[in-house]
């Protein structure tokens, strides 16, 4: 049996249900799409598209934990985890490290009661296991699931992420030191004189652009350290499988620049209704050559996203990249939430003595680095 039924709620319809069928996952996707729209805090890392896909590629048999609070036909919250089992039996979200936030959905006009359905029903789900919420943006949905849960919980930090407020480049240059804003003003100008032409991708050629940022971002980081998984070809099916959807569905842009009629980047941006995030992209190593400045170009195509409507946020996503100082952003910390039940608090108790170890760890490191340490 792929749903069962974990409570029943106070109301006749309402009922807290663990799905683990994969097939039922893929049958979620209208109803989940519905509750996505409802749900203020989600980020497009939660779209059904978006999960569902790298599921696919990422997900393990058997392992599949989908917590549901349904009223009649209608999805109210969903929590969308997987059981693992190294080092410790835990319940993590979906998405895994290639997804910079992961969240629960719940509908805006019931959060409270939903939170508290949905608390119940992760207790009822976990059994033996430690739930483990990695990578939650704060003021994320999972906070209002924490704030209901009866158990055992702690809080730590997780990756930091550095953000923007959404505005106009103009608004952005106009955040920096005069001398700065003056270097990027002309930066901007250069783009201009080269010819550099930006085109947004319509979704019937996104397929054919992902392909193409794919292999730009390849030949960008040839011979230098690159995040792997981006190499392999399930991400590359995760991406194209997921993103076509998601530009459809207004969650994702993609955008082309061109040279001279030649496609010399394309970059990936994600959309939800708070945020906007700059999430892959490709360059050519000819734009450098001819002294464009691909950050520059790349920020200017994400801030012409993030006007109007409730999207506050430029997120300029995980990592500390010095590049992305030179903007100004916030440092805004993701948040690690763990919830136990009475016979798993040791169990999250070995995960905050780990998180502190190895963050001791890295301060170590750093001071000797700084003494001059080879």
């Amino acid at each position: 049996m792929s749903a069962t039924t974990l409570q029943a709620g106070a109301r006749s319809t309402t009922r807290t249900e663990l799905v683990t069928g994969e097939r039922e996952f893929a049958e979620l996707a209208t109803a989940w799409d519905r509750l996505y729209r409802r749900c203020g805090a989600a980020t497009a890392f939660q779209s059904h598209a978006w999960l569902h896909s790298w599921w696919l590629s990422y997900g393990t048999p058997g392992r599949l934990r989908l917590v549901v609070v349904r009223e009649g036909g209608e999805l109210l919250a969903v929590a969308p985890l997987m059981r693992a089992r190294r080092p410790l039996p835990t319940l993590v979200p979906l998405g895994g490290p290639i997804s910079d936030y992961a969240d629960v959905l719940l509908d805006d006009e019931h959060t409270d009661r939903v939170a508290a359905l949905l608390a119940e029903g992760l207790s009822a789900a976990a059994r033996t296991a430690l739930i483990d919420f990695r990578e939650v943006r704060p003021g994320g949905a999972a906070e209002r699931v924490y704030e209901h849960w009866r158990g055992p919980r702690r809080r730590v930090g997780d990756s930091l992420c550095l953000e923007l407020p959404a505005a106009s480049m103009d608004e952005l240059v106009g955040r920096l030191p005069s001398a700065k804003a003056q270097r990027v003003r002309a930066k901007l100008r250069k783009l201009t004189a080269l010819g550099v032409e930006r085109r947004v991708v319509g979704h019937e050629e996104v397929d054919a652009a992902l392909g193409r940022l794919l292999e730009l971002h390849r030949l960008q980081w040839e011979g230098r350290k690159v995040t792997s998984e981006h190499l392999h070809e399930r991400f590359s099916e995760h991406l194209v499988r997921s993103v076509g959807p998601m530009v459809r569905s207004g969650d994702a842009v993609v955008t082309e620049f061109r040279l001279d009629g030649t496609v010399m980047a394309v970059d990936l941006t994600l959309l939800s209704r708070r945020l906007a995030g700059g999430y892959l992209y490709g360059a050519h190593p000819g734009l450098r050559e001819r002294k464009a400045d691909v950050a520059v170009m790349l920020l200017d195509a994400c801030s012409r996203h993030t006007g109007g409507g409730e999207r506050g946020t430029l997120s300029l996503l995980r990592g500390d990249e010095p590049y992305k100082h030179h903007w100004r952003p916030d440092r805004v910390v993701n948040q690690r939430l763990l919830l136990a039940r009475r016979r798993t608090a040791p169990l999250m108790s070995a995960v905050v003595y780990d998180v502190a170890a190895r963050r001791r760890g890295k301060e170590l490191l750093r001071s000797w680095r700084e003494r001059g340490g080879a």
